[in-house]
Formats: C-alpha cells, structure tokens, sequence
C-alpha cells in the first residue's frame, strides 16, 4: 500500500473529521471522574457521534486480519493499560489515570485523537507521566515539515522520553489516514534521524506515542485486544492526526477544548 498524497479538499474533509473526534472529548471531559465506568463514557461518546455529529465511530466492529470485531465504539486503556482497552462495568476511582481514544468518520473521512485524563487526584508520579508524554507527542509533532524524516521524529520521541527514565512501547505505532482507518506510512515513536520516508505535503498520519513508567514489554489480555505492560508499571498515550504543509505541519485533531501545546525547551 503507497502513501496517499491528500489534496486541499481531502485536507479540508479530514480537518471536520479530527475537530469532531476532537469534539468528543471535550464533551467527555467533565463526565470523568471517580465512580463513571467506562461503559457509560463509551455509551456518551457513541450517542454523540452518531446522534449529534451524524458520524460513524470507527472502532465499533473494527476487525483487521486476525482480530475478532471490537465491540466498542471508543478504546478506554486504564492504569496499566497500553491501548485497545475495551470499555466495561468497572467503575473509575480517585487516581486512576484513563486514555479514551476515538475515531470518527464523517463523510468518508477519519479524525482519529486521544487524551489522558486523570481521575480525581493522580499521584505526582501518575501527573509527571501524562504530562511528560504530551510533550513527548508534541516534540515529534514540533518535527514534522516537508523533508524531514519518519526517523527525525521518532528520534525526537524516544530521547526525549528515555530521559526522563520512561521507556517507548515498539509494537504499536502512529499511521497514515484517511479515506481509510489505517493507511501507509508506519509512524515509529524510536528511530534514527535522517532514515525511513522523507516528509511531502499532503502527508497526513498520526503521532500516538505510549510510553510506560517501567519497562517497555507489553502483553496481549485473553480478550483478544486489551494491551497491558508486562511489570505492571503504569502506560500514558496522547495522540493527534497531522497534516503535513508547504511549510511544516498543521494539527488537524483540535477543538475549543483541545490542551494547549506545551512550552517545549530544547533538547
């Protein structure tokens, strides 16, 4: 599968498609907090998506090569949970922290972000990781211009986050996108600088960095999606969809209540 060039008009309908999903959580932000179970954020952000946005929640019956469809229309990884985390009954409590994850497609297009929360008051360990991992995923976006790159980026992520004692999960990546879910090119959060694909405009693909507190070994959950760490050591994740411009790149993930950028110190 080759890299898909997106036109100013493709460009136009993935900017509505990441400022929806973006949309979803601001809207679910106040609803997370101790006692609210996963479920119930699924159901809201399901609810909104189709009934306010008139879109689709990609994840819901998503089954690529191998996987049994995902049952959900959002992916809630909490505490010790890398990513894919199916929502469920089990309420959230005070210093848990949560990564709700959503795709939405509006008119054949996909918006794909996730966000960190934390649930009531986090520990200062749990803060540090959130934070440090934004800016881990904002130091790679901060990368991205015509020429650079896929290794520049990774490069940026991985030295950035292996500084800070915390340590780059290998086995899942960011991705192109567009028309389709999950396109070319592969977005590794580790590399080399100057390797892999040179960055053109027109280039749209996500940065996911998920970084753990411990070591970076994960495992499979008998659900058949569920990613945890191996030692148990708690997983942050932030991710936004990011066009590449004549001139460097432009965030497509964004909405009133989108975090700003950090104030990003050299490296």
């Amino acid at each position: 599968m080759s890299i898909t060039i997106k036109t100013a008009a493709d460009a136009e309908g993935m900017r509505i498609a990441g400022r929806l999903a973006s949309e979803v959580l601001d809207m679910l932000t106040p609803h997370v907090k101790p006692g609210v179970t996963t479920e119930e954020l699924d159901r809201l952000a399901h609810g909104h998506i189709v009934d306010v946005q008139g879109g689709i929640p990609a994840p819901l019956n998503y089954a690529p090569p191998g996987y049994t469809p995902y049952p959900k229309s959002v992916c809630t990884s909490v505490n010790h949970q890398v990513c894919h985390g199916i929502p469920n009954e089990r309420p959230l409590k005070n210093g848990d922290i949560v990564n709700i994850d959503v795709t939405v497609i509006k008119d054949g297009w996909h918006g794909d972000t996730s966000r960190m929360f934390i649930v009531g008051e986090g520990s200062i360990a749990a803060r540090r990781l959130c934070t440090l991992t934004y800016e881990a995923m904002w130091r790679g976006i901060a990368k991205v211009k015509p020429g650079v790159r896929l290794g520049d980026i990774g490069h940026a992520i991985q030295t950035f986050t292996e500084r800070q004692g915390f340590s780059i999960v290998r086995e899942f990546c960011g991705h192109g996108i567009g028309r389709r879910f999950h396109e070319e090119p592969q977005v590794l959060h580790y590399g080399r600088p100057g390797t892999l694909e040179e960055l053109v405009p027109g280039m749209v693909f996500t940065i996911e960095p998920m970084v753990n507190a411990g070591r970076r070994e994960i495992k499979e959950t008998g659900d058949g999606w569920t990613i945890v760490t191996k030692d148990r050591s708690l997983s942050a994740q932030w991710e936004h969809t990011v066009l590449v411009t004549d001139t460097g790149y432009e965030v497509l993930t964004v909405s009133a209540g989108s975090p700003l950028p950090p104030e990003l110190t050299a490296a």
